[in-house]
This record gives structure tokens, C-alpha cells and sequence, in this order.
């Protein structure tokens, strides 16, 4: 696991995991995440998961943790472009909110009865 970062305008740093986010790469995670929120400027942590192809409860907790840690030390973070597999264990653990994912929007489809008519 490796953890890309950069910074950009305004107290934003944007960190980019590459690699499976499970018990095993968790903590470099977390280390990643502390370095970022140690930093005197920031303001908005980027997690940006889109070299994550898997993503298990120890991931979702590193993420919580340093979504917890950036709201007491007065910044935000939020999770951009997962792959599907990670957005779904996101949202089926109900993360998606607490760390600013869009709400997936459903396509609509013959047997839906609130789809428009075609």
C-alpha cells in the first residue's frame, strides 16, 4: 500500500491510497491521514479511492477515525471516486454520509414503478 499526497490551494491535501485498503495496510492509512491532519493549513482532507479495489472494516474504520479526528481539529474529509465494490461496502455500512459520498442514483427501469414512462 502506498499513500500519494498532494496539495492544493486553500488548506486542501488530497491523499490517493493505491492498493487493497484492509487489516494488513489500515495503519499506513491512518499514519497517512494523521501526517496530513498534522499539518497547519489543512483545512479538507481528499481521500480519493480510486486505485482501491477492495476495501474491508478495518479500512471503513481507519476512514471514520480520520473523519472523527479531522472534525475535532476544526478540518472536513471526504472520499471521492471509489470503484463500485468499495462505494457498496460503503454504503451498506452507512460511511457514504459520514464521509461526503453522493448518494447513488438509481436508474430507472420497466419494473420500477416510480421510473417516468418511456
Amino acid at each position: 500500500m502506498r499513500v500519494d499526497r498532494r496539495h492544493e490551494d486553500g488548506g486542501r491535501i488530497v491523499l490517493r491510497p493505491v492498493g487493497d485498503l484492509d487489516i494488513a495496510t489500515a495503519a499506513v492509512v491512518q499514519d497517512a491521514l494523521d501526517a496530513a491532519l498534522d499539518l497547519p493549513d489543512t483545512v479538507e482532507l481528499v481521500v480519493d479511492l480510486t486505485e482501491v479495489p477492495f476495501l474491508d472494516s478495518t479500512g471503513v474504520a481507519a476512514l471514520l477515525r480520520g473523519a472523527a479526528e479531522a472534525v475535532g481539529r476544526g478540518a472536513s474529509l471526504r472520499v471521492v471516486d471509489p470503484q463500485p465494490v468499495v462505494a457498496r461496502v460503503l454504503r451498506i455500512t452507512g460511511v457514504d454520509s459520514l464521509v461526503g459520498l453522493a448518494p447513488r442514483h438509481r436508474r430507472p427501469s420497466a419494473v420500477d414503478p416510480d421510473a417516468p414512462a418511456a
